[in-house]
């Protein structure tokens, strides 16, 4: 059994990949837009807008997969109370995720050394989905 984290969007999918890249080095393994998939999979017609949507896309965050798409005639509300930790080697590589994400989102808990870890934070990227960010230790 796993759990794969999946992300949904209204139309900014292919945007949020691009913020993951530089975020967190999301490595991209398959993408599937609506217009290349069988429309009997939805019931709903689409414009020519939402067929350039992503009806499904995989990829990597470090060893941990990920499943991102846009959703169709769904306006999901957003919540800060489940979020992804994302653990780096170093507080550099936190300080840059922190910079790539609060451009466009929030920050909840700016950059910080705590007992746990010597750089942490946590935001809200400018898609509305929170993460930790952080190093698992307190030398680096």
């Amino acid at each position: 059994m796993n759990v794969t984290p999946t992300l949904h969007f209204s139309g900014q999918c292919e945007e949020a990949i691009g913020l993951y890249q530089r975020a967190f080095e999301l490595r991209t393994s398959f993408i599937l837009h609506y217009s290349d998939a069988d429309p009997s999979d939805w019931n709903v017609s689409l414009t020519i807008e939402q067929q350039a949507y992503v009806y499904h896309s995989e990829g990597y965050i470090g060893g941990q997969r990920f499943m991102l798409a846009d959703e169709i005639g769904l306006d999901a509300p957003k919540s800060t109370s489940l979020f992804l930790t994302v653990t780096f080697e170093t507080a550099d590589e936190v300080k840059q995720a922190y910079e790539v994400l609060t451009d466009g989102g929030s920050i909840i808990h700016p950059l910080r050394s705590t007992t746990y870890s010597s750089c942490t934070a946590s935001v809200v990227d400018k898609f509305g989905f929170r993460w930790g960010l952080m190093t698992e230790q307190t030398e680096r």
